[in-house]
């Protein structure tokens, strides 16, 4: 598998319609952005796998959560309907990342290969856990390899498809 260039047609997750927030088709956000309320600036979303296309009218922090309305909901009983469905931009809509900076869409479905040259897997997806982003690497087994470049991660090559990390294989 070759790596991935940004103008793919490609989807990129940024989160989830989590709930209904009051009667007049409000939906709750959960977003994978960081920072969280960053969702709002890309537009327009897709919406579940049938990719929806909709546009955010108002969106914005309400308390500890984040709260839109969108151009397909108009009621309470529309916004339930969307519970759940995955919120989601074409890849070419973000911004260029900075150097050293990616995409946890970018990073998925690279090859992962050791300093001397021995395959690992694949990161079959991304993890966030407080400290640092943790890659999901499956190949003959599954491993967890923090994603710290310059300590774990040596080397991130996006055309070639493959990220280089000093790691314990026993691990």
């Amino acid at each position: 598998m070759t790596g991935r260039s940004a103008g793919e047609d490609q989807w990129v997750l940024l989160g989830h319609v989590a709930g209904v927030h009051g009667l007049s088709g409000w939906v709750r956000i959960h977003s994978l952005t960081d920072p969280r309320e960053a969702i709002f600036e890309y537009q327009p979303w897709t919406l579940g796998e049938e990719r929806e296309r909709v546009r955010v009218l108002q969106g914005r922090k309400h308390g500890s959560r984040l709260i839109a309305l969108l151009d397909n909901a108009d009621s309470r009983e529309q916004a339930e309907g969307l519970i759940g469905k995955p919120i989601a931009v074409r890849r070419e809509q973000l911004p260029v990342p900075a150097p050293g900076q990616y995409y946890w869409a970018d990073l998925e479905g690279l090859r992962v290969r050791l300093e001397d040259g021995r395959e690992l897997g694949t990161v079959e997806r991304m993890l966030a856990t407080g400290a640092n982003d943790v890659m999901v690497v499956r190949g003959d087994r599954e491993r967890l390899i923090p994603f710290v470049p310059g300590q774990y991660v040596k080397d991130v090559d996006l055309d070639g498809g493959v990220i280089v990390v000093n790691w314990d294989p026993e691990f």
